[in-house]
């Protein structure tokens, strides 16, 4: 198996873990007494897109505050990247029933299920999913839950959970999430100030007025994503594919770039796509080569465990059906 993603070796692993949400979605949409879908108000939300983002952002920061989910950044902004990830709207009424010893293993399986797709990506976003592998306890979850709760009461599977691409990547819902949870001060440290959305959509409009097929977008300050965000909606615009163009991009600020990492799944950039964490300033090619070496090995590394997953799947097949034979001639 080559070191290039390898997309249809999990199209099975894919298809039955898109059967299992589309089922779990059924079930919730179920009549029954009093269920979630009957107990959720519908609200209006904001026609802005970007807007919307911020309002779902600022509710979600309240959510965490109020339950007293501490100073950690990584927990509320991981789990709204986790929810990302659904592409069932309807969801959202079984993950409302969920109890709180429930999710870590759901974030678990959705962490996962990325990785299996694209294992660089979700190796970036490490930032983002390692507090799930630490047990969290029972008080931090509860602040887990109001995350989940607030999020879906106020519309981020509107911004996330269509099927195409275009609509999902109309807004960056983790940037206003990221620069609302830090300190000012520490923003002004990094100097983390996300250039806004109508801003990038012009830089990106002038960017690509006259491109050619196969162009490589490099971003040296990335931040979560937003510059990319505007240009692949720019060449959507105009009828190109974001898979046929190359994206490099770094910041230095791990937590944004494990953000942009999510974000490029979600606005499905393609398979040619590397983002890394590093300084622009500190080397010659601001840890490109390293940044590739690094993604090459992490996805041999997938496909060396799905490849011995697979044959510990043949090798099962082999010995039931030979149980089966040696029962056979017994009888």
């Amino acid at each position: 198996m080559s070191d290039v993603v390898q997309f249809d070796l999990f199209g099975e692993v894919e298809q039955k873990l898109q059967e299992r949400t589309r089922q779990r979605a059924q079930e919730a949409t179920r009549p029954r007494p009093t269920t979630a879908a009957q107990r959720r108000k519908r609200k209006t939300f904001p026609g802005d897109p970007h807007r919307h983002a911020v309002e779902v952002a600022e509710n979600v920061i309240a959510a965490w505050f109020s339950h007293y989910g501490g100073n950690r950044m990584d927990v509320p902004i991981g789990t709204i990247a986790a929810l990302s990830f659904f592409r069932e709207p309807l969801v959202a009424d079984w993950l409302l029933t969920l109890e709180l010893a429930q999710l870590p293993q759901l974030l678990r399986e959705i962490w996962g299920t990325q990785w299996l797709s694209r294992p660089d990506l979700i190796e970036v976003a490490r930032p983002l999913h390692d507090w799930v592998e630490e047990d969290p306890d029972e008080h931090q979850l509860r602040a887990v839950q109001a995350v989940i709760h607030t999020a879906i009461y106020n519309g981020l599977f509107d911004l996330t959970a269509d099927d195409d691409p275009y609509e999902r990547s109309e807004a960056d819902v983790l940037s206003p999430l990221l620069t609302g949870l830090r300190h000012k001060s520490d923003k002004k440290w990094r100097g983390e100030y996300h250039t806004p959305a109508s801003v990038s959509d012009l830089m990106a409009e002038i960017l690509i007025r006259d491109t050619t097929h196969g162009l490589t977008i490099r971003e040296p300050a990335l931040g979560s994503g937003g510059m990319f965000r505007s240009v692949a909606q720019a060449l959507r615009d105009r009828g190109l594919n974001p898979h046929d163009y190359t994206w490099l991009g770094n910041d230095i600020d791990r937590l944004a770039t494990a953000c942009a990492a999510v974000n490029a799944i979600v606005w499905d950039l393609g398979p040619k796509t590397a983002i890394w964490c590093a300084n622009s300033l500190a080397t010659e090619d601001a840890g490109l080569s390293e940044a590739l070496a690094q993604r090459t090995a992490v996805i041999q590394h997938r496909n060396a465990v799905v490849e011995q997953a697979l044959f510990e799947r043949k090798a099962r097949r082999l010995l039931g059906a030979l149980d089966q034979l040696l029962e056979g001639a017994a009888a």
